[in-house]
């Protein structure tokens, strides 16, 4: 972050500062009239409430929200205030309860923390366009070099980086003509015209387009930079897999852009899901322990034969495992070669096989699945051999599922794709939801998505 950047922002802090203080106070006047200013107990006890409101905030700050807070889109901001919020309440609290402030015995403490988060979330944007609006000065003078900026593409781009903080000059770039709909912007000229632009200019970045451009140029440009103390950023040339989640890493002496980055390719967010996992399917399989019992023996009475089916799946990294399910069918397939799928009134289901599908019990053997590792209780479900072939030739991008354990249930299930997978429609929606799950991950997603299985109703896609 550049000292523009970094004004704005401390600027915009403040005015966050300035306005929670104004919002307390006038919660603690008009909720206790009888308090004085020339009150020496009543000074202390507002010196512990703001300092319990302040240094929750600060912490917040410093620890939950992003440093470029204010210079993201619009769902990010929303998202980083609601975030914000919840730990707002949980830090006030603790600190309420701990430390037995006078006067806040009841929880209406809480109110002024959603007034002054509702003015923020309404206020920050309008006070960001204000500030542009005022002075330009304040935001990032920047250039962009090279090319890739053509057409409504650079309007996109331009409108997208005013919301980070950035005023987009113009830009250089070896091509005799300029596009009628790119005149707005106030410099154009050649690369080689960049010391004569920073000179006569004041720049504070470079966004470096690297998709057409030698490796000697860029070297040259960043060089240019270097000599009058310009930022520069490189915007590499775009991948053929488009993904809001790259991450870029240096290994060696080289940058590596990782695609199709998920939260969960964190180390310690992979254990809190396999933790998660873990202790929630103990808990499943203890307290349910008497229903497994019960639903064996109407198996074994209804139809003589084996409890489980054991059919085998393919799940995280390709890998096939045994997937444990109670028997619903008096005549079950090769575990790991059949290929017919359930048909509609399907003669082979047995009577209780028919209510363990319609409730889907027949599925809580996974959890034992989950136990040993090979599934987890959220994720895209594992697919028979012979259905992911089927996927893999006709849905793109099928096989990135399979970054993550597969799951008892899953977002495509609680938003209604489940069951059959006929047509194309299906197939590319399931996988749809699968994907945007494996890269918006979250423990609240996953409760969420419990939830949803357990208490919504969500109907199967007709075919």
């Amino acid at each position: 972050m550049n000292s523009k950047n970094r004004f704005v922002l401390v600027n915009l802090l403040a005015i966050e500062f300035i306005l929670l203080n104004c919002v307390l106070l006038a919660f603690l006047y008009f909720r206790l009239p009888e308090f004085s200013f020339t009150d020496s107990s009543f000074l202390i006890n507002l010196a512990k409430i703001a300092a319990v409101y302040n240094l929750s905030w600060l912490f917040i700050i410093l620890y939950i929200r992003d440093n470029e807070f204010y210079f993201n889109a619009d769902y990010r901001y929303l998202k980083n205030v609601l975030t914000s919020l919840f730990f707002f309440v949980g830090f006030v609290t603790t600190l309420v309860m701990l430390l037995k402030i006078e006067y806040f015995e009841r929880p209406s403490f809480i109110i002024p923390i959603f007034i002054f988060s509702y003015l923020i979330l309404i206020s920050a944007k309008y006070l960001l366009k204000y500030l542009k609006n005022r002075g330009s000065h304040l935001f990032s003078n920047t250039l962009l070099i090279g090319s890739g900026y053509g057409g409504a593409n650079i309007t996109r781009f331009t409108n997208a980086m005013t919301q980070y903080g950035y005023n987009v000059m113009g830009y250089l770039e070896d091509r005799d003509q300029v596009p009628e709909n790119e005149l707005e912007l106030g410099i154009f000229g050649a690369i080689d015209d960049l010391p004569d632009v920073l000179n006569n200019n004041s720049i504070d970045e470079i966004f470096i387009s690297m998709s057409d451009l030698e490796f000697e140029k860029i070297t040259d440009i960043v060089k240019v930079a270097d000599d009058f103390g310009v930022r520069v950023k490189l915007i590499p040339k775009n991948p053929l897999l488009m993904s809001k989640n790259y991450k870029a890493f240096t290994m060696g002496d080289l940058a590596v852009f990782k695609l199709r980055q998920s939260p969960l390719d964190n180390f310690s967010l992979t254990v809190l899901k396999r933790l998660f996992d873990f202790l929630f399917a103990l808990f499943i399989l203890i307290a349910f322990a008497p229903i497994f019992f019960l639903i064996a023996v109407l198996i074994y009475v209804d139809n003589r034969g084996p409890i489980f089916y054991t059919p085998y799946r393919k799940g995280e990294a390709n890998k096939t495992f045994k997937c444990y399910k109670f028997r619903t069918m008096s005549v079950c397939e090769d575990p790991l070669n059949g290929t017919r799928s359930t048909e509609v009134n399907d003669p082979r289901i047995t009577r209780i096989g028919k209510w363990l599908r319609k409730t889907d019990l027949d599925e809580l053997p996974q959890f034992f699945n989950v136990l040993m590792g090979d599934m987890s209780v959220i994720g895209p479900r594992p697919h028979r051999i012979h259905l992911q072939n089927d996927f893999r030739s006709s849905v793109k991008n099928y096989m990135v599922r399979s970054y993550v354990k597969p799951g008892i249930t899953g977002w495509a299930q609680v938003n209604g794709w489940r069951g059959p997978t006929v047509t194309d429609e299906q197939k590319n929606e399931r996988v749809h939801h699968d994907l945007w799950y494996i890269e918006n991950w979250s423990l609240w997603l996953d409760m969420k998505i419990i939830f949803l299985t357990v208490f919504g109703r969500h109907h199967k896609k007709a075919f």
